[in-house]
């Protein structure tokens, strides 16, 4: 883990409204869980920890969901 991505572990909650980039441009949703242990979605494996989670996020915009690490993520509001 880089030691910019240490900062960011688990400063987000379920509920926090976040942005990433996509292939669209920004997007940006809620987070509705945090996964501490490996997760398969959409017949990949992301790998996740407790000290590297990955959080699960429901676009603002449509019903999409993606997965991301915490260095992809930026907090809008809580």
């Amino acid at each position: 883990m880089a030691v910019r991505d240490r900062a960011k572990v688990d400063i987000f909650k379920v509920g926090d409204r976040v942005t990433w980039n996509s292939e669209a441009g920004r997007v940006s949703g809620r987070i509705v869980k945090v996964h501490r242990e490996n997760v398969t979605y959409k017949g990949y494996v992301h790998h996740a920890s407790k000290e590297y989670p990955q959080y699960e996020i429901k676009s603002d915009k449509t019903d999409h969901v993606a997965l991301h690490k915490p260095g992809a993520l930026k907090l809008l509001r809580r």
